[in-house]
């Protein structure tokens, strides 16, 4: 008898029906080169060829909520109609392809790298090249969360799967939820509690308007000295998230701070963050970093330790990755995109 490997035959997970369990992570591809925020050619191109190789699901780029939000000109946006446009026929275009299609919802905070006047939950510079950013007031703070309603309903109207909030990487959000960078003396800042604030009401406000799955990537650690979110933390937050309407935890590590984590890397580096919290919570949790190893993806999955794989430099190394972990896994059954994709797998 045959039997598909876990990570390539279809499952549920998050509210979506997949086809697999390889998931496309959101890179950030610097392609718009008129700074309008609008995707180009390359971008039909650069995802199509995922589409094509396989993947379940199509996470797009780090897309700005609003104009200073972005970490440089040159990455896509959802601030407004003409974007959305443009928007809309891209994930036309890759459900055609055979995926599901997410976008990836961010305000890059004190590290947007072009912006006339950076925002952040207190005037704390990520270094000396970035500046210091202005403090946000209360009427700053509400004009962040309507930008990612606002790009949330555009994202619906466009018709995808899945919206990811970015929080991690150092960017507006996970500002506002670390110790570190949220020294704040109101309601958004102090206790973990005050600090989650935000997230919590962009979370709620998105998942009001948006009817397919809501995923929140995560920074668990960031590999420095000094006050941070314990991992007892990280698992009140997903309780949180879960009870405000979350559907998948995207849990990765790093880039709050300008500096190298001092850890050795090795594949699979990051897993024990997601394992933790899906041993703790009943959200649905995807690992990412480091996972080209096809037999590894497959061991994480087989064992429960997470529910998604999130392939990222790997895809740009090989967009037909999915077909490679078939030949790898010895799975028999797995259909490539059409007769002579299959071919290539002899």
């Amino acid at each position: 008898m045959k039997l598909m490997s876990e990570l390539l035959k279809p499952a549920q997970v998050a509210g979506l029906d997949l086809k697999n369990r390889v998931v496309m992570s959101p890179m950030c591809m610097y392609e718009v080169a008129k700074e309008d925020g609008i995707a180009t050619d390359f971008h039909f191109a650069h995802y199509g060829a995922r589409a094509l190789g396989g993947v379940s699901l199509i996470i797009t780029e780090s897309t700005a909520v609003l104009p200073d939000g972005r970490i440089t000109k040159n990455d896509l946006g959802l601030w407004n109609n003409q974007q959305a446009e443009k928007f809309s026929q891209l994930v036309s275009y890759l459900h055609g392809l055979g995926t599901k299609v997410g976008v990836q919802l961010n305000h890059a905070g004190r590290k947007a790298e072009d912006a006339k006047l950076k925002w952040a939950p207190s005037a704390i510079a990520y270094n000396d090249t970035y500046g210091q950013p202005k403090e946000m007031s209360l009427a700053e703070i509400a004009e962040v969360k309507e930008a990612f309603v606002a790009a949330a309903k555009r994202a619906q109207a466009a018709g995808v799967d899945v919206i990811e909030i970015h929080g991690a990487h150092g960017y507006l959000l996970n500002q506002f939820l670390s110790p570190k960078t949220n020294q704040r003396n109101d309601e958004y800042g102090g206790t973990l509690a005050k600090r989650y604030r935000l997230v919590d009401e962009i979370v709620r406000a998105v998942r009001a308007e948006f009817t397919g799955s809501l995923w929140l990537r995560i920074s668990a650690t960031d590999y420095a000295p000094g006050a941070e979110n314990t991992m007892a933390d990280w698992k009140q937050v997903a309780g949180w998230l879960q009870a405000a309407g979350l559907d998948c935890l995207d849990v990765s590590t790093g880039g709050l701070l300008d500096v190298k984590p001092n850890i050795p890397l090795y594949d699979g580096y990051q897993v024990q963050f997601a394992s933790a919290l899906k041993a703790a919570s009943d959200l649905s949790v995807a690992a990412v970093g480091l996972l080209d190893n096809p037999g590894l993806c497959e061991y994480l999955v087989q064992t429960k330790q997470v529910d998604l794989i999130l392939q990222a430099r790997a895809l740009l190394r090989n967009p037909n990755w999915v077909m490679k972990a078939a030949t790898a896994l010895h799975d028999h059954d797995y259909q490539a995109y059409n007769a002579s994709y299959e071919r290539a797998r002899l």
